[in-house]
């Protein structure tokens, strides 16, 4: 298993409506939707390539705390979000 990067510089693409992290030229992202002042993240992609390093939960870190940051209520439908917000209570509302 790969070690997980100390430091994972995330993007915040808000065109796009993505957090995105460009490591070793391959890119990862937590994808969402904005409706009203829910923030609702769908979609987390990390390529196999670079899985297991710590890269998801960064992304996801990240975009949880904007949403917080900016008071949107935050609605995990994707699988992994909803998996990491059960995991640290910090995160639900």
């Amino acid at each position: 298993m790969p070690a997980p990067l100390p430091e994972v510089p995330i993007h915040h693409d808000v065109a796009n409506h993505r957090f995105e992290a460009r490591i070793d030229g391959q890119l990862a992202v937590a994808e969402y939707e904005l409706a009203g002042n829910e923030m609702i993240f769908t979609h987390t992609f990390v390529p196999p390539a670079l899985r297991g390093r710590g890269i998801a939960e960064k992304l996801v870190r990240a975009g949880l705390e904007d949403a917080r940051r900016l008071g949107r209520t935050i609605v995990p439908r994707c699988s992994y979000v909803a998996r990491f917000v059960e995991r640290h209570p910090e995160f639900r509302q």
